[in-house]
């Protein structure tokens, strides 16, 4: 009885992999995880740019400019700056690292085999995992509360639940996105197209609702929070490292769209369409609705949800629940659980299938926002605000995932020179190790440096420009550590398996 054989076959730019008995029946294999052919890709330009829509347009976004402005010490137009040029910048780690997942049709798990190892590459999923989990714990407390509120609109007797009622709409909320997500990708492929033009114009009915009782000349003129005198320099630099890390994990994990896309051209321009100015305008739209907030409702609200949640008008305040529920079940389900469900999956992919991944990652998420959840509940009492807790997140946590977007990017480019075996990607004793050490060396030195500038005071811009730092010294240190090793023969194994063609 013979075994078929696993090959690879290029048209048009893009490589699917015919599956043979040896990548089936493999233990880091399974079909959920597998290489997308070439009929599954069908994202054009309108697909990628409505995903970035539909991400960018979410509660977060909407308060980034109150974080510039409140804990780094910008002023309103440099804040607004500041956001532009950073999803801007962002544009080079995630069209480059998209390139991979667009022509192998692989999500970003097994990518970061190829530079990490076959088993090593857990270490960076799992780190990858840990922040969408907490992001998509924060997202479904934001749509919770506007679950509750849309309830509290269509049934007067819900608003007697209050906080408990929050909670509530927090689980319910939680199920509805991991529904769709273990629907698969055409799910959120539907979702995101039909809600990105639904989106755009609930912003602009925001924008005039709020533009005349702002003055947008005096709000551009208001000094910042910084001392006064102070250069704004390292302000700017360290409230640019924070909206560079907003996306950081999508920097990584783009595979798992990219795979998706009809070419590489699609990826790109879809991501130059979608990202940039949808970012800087819901922003811009956030400061001007904050600062407006006074005159409409009687005080100063930082976030649209409770804001439009004092509207006296319950036919109102249901219409616009029903869209931020929307915009955040378009963010929290494409941003923040389909790449842990991956990672989980490239644990043990013959264990944990995209269900259970789905299942594992709403767990930690609620595992994560168990504190603020006991405190709304009334259990605890706290003074600690999601708008701090994830500024302070974005800050730390780019430090850890710069290092990996430098070392995706110049492992793919530069050492690969776009050429990956696939079937070694997906069977052991192929052309990738268990553990790359080039990897975790590039990783590793970069968050050391890190570590130590944050205990120790000393080169404080390692740590509060951790993403640029980290990305390059992990590129540098990856290229030269790779290619030593692979000079020694113990990082890059290039003989070919017997049995096997080189790869084309």
């Amino acid at each position: 009885m013979t075994t078929s054989v696993s090959r690879m076959i290029e048209r048009d730019g893009k490589v699917e992999l015919t599956l043979g008995d040896d990548v089936r029946h493999s233990h880091l294999f399974n079909d959920d995880i597998a290489p997308t052919r070439a009929s599954e890709r069908t994202w054009t330009k309108w697909n990628i740019a409505a995903l970035w829509v539909g991400l960018s347009i979410c509660v977060p976004t909407y308060t980034l400019g109150g974080v510039l402005t409140a804990y780094f010490g910008l002023s309103v137009s440099e804040a607004l700056l500041t956001i532009l040029l950073a999803n801007v910048i962002l544009l080079i780690p995630l069209t480059l690292n998209a390139f991979p997942g667009t022509r192998y049709g692989i999500p970003f798990p097994v990518v970061l085999r190829a530079s990490f190892g076959l088993r090593g590459s857990n270490v960076p999923c799992l780190i990858r995992a840990l922040v969408g989990c907490g992001w998509f714990g924060i997202q479904t407390m934001f749509g919770g509360l506007a679950l509750h509120l849309l309830l509290s609109a269509l049934f007067p007797p819900w608003q007697t639940l209050r906080d408990v009622g929050q909670v509530l709409g927090f689980f319910i909320f939680a199920a509805l996105n991991l529904w769709v997500v273990i629907r698969g990708a055409e799910s959120i492929k539907w979702m995101e197209t039909l809600s990105a033009p639904l989106l755009l114009l609930v912003g602009a009915g925001l924008m005039i609702w709020a533009l005349p009782h702002v003055s947008l000349s005096e709000l551009m003129a208001q000094p910042p929070s910084r001392p006064e005198g102070a250069s704004v320099t390292p302000y700017f630099l360290s409230g640019l490292t924070a909206m560079v890390g907003f996306w950081a994990t999508l920097s990584l994990n783009i595979p798992d769209f990219s795979r998706f896309a009809c070419s590489q051209k699609d990826q790109i321009i879809g991501q130059v369409i979608g990202l940039p100015l949808t970012m800087f305008l819901f922003a811009a739209l956030g400061v001007v609705l904050t600062a407006a907030s006074a005159s409409l409702v009687g005080e100063t609200v930082a976030d649209p949800v409770t804001l439009i949640g004092h509207i006296d008008s319950p036919v109102w305040v249901s219409i616009a629940m029903v869209l931020i529920v929307v915009a955040t079940l378009s963010t929290n389900t494409a941003g923040n659980i389909v790449s842990p469900t991956n990672d989980f999956q490239n644990i043990a992919p013959r264990l944990i299938d995209r269900t259970r991944g789905v299942l594992l990652t709403g767990a930690v998420g609620t595992l994560l926002m168990g504190y603020d959840l006991l405190q709304k509940a009334g259990l605890i009492v706290s003074d600690v605000t999601l708008e701090s807790l994830y500024s302070n997140w974005l800050l730390g946590y780019s430090s850890l995932l710069g290092p990996i977007a430098g070392i995706m990017a110049v492992d793919y480019f530069l050492i690969k020179r776009q050429r990956l075996d696939v079937v070694s990607l997906y069977c052991d004793g192929g052309r990738y190790p268990a553990v790359n050490m080039a990897g975790f060396i590039a990783f590793g030195v970069p968050v050391i440096l890190m570590l130590l500038s944050l205990i120790t005071g000393k080169w404080s811009w390692m740590y509060d420009y951790g993403w640029f730092t980290g990305s390059v010294l992990g590129a540098v240190i990856y290229h030269v550590a790779g290619k030593a090793l692979e000079h020694r023969g113990k990082a890059f194994d290039t003989a070919t398996r017997p049995g096997r063609p080189e790869p084309f």
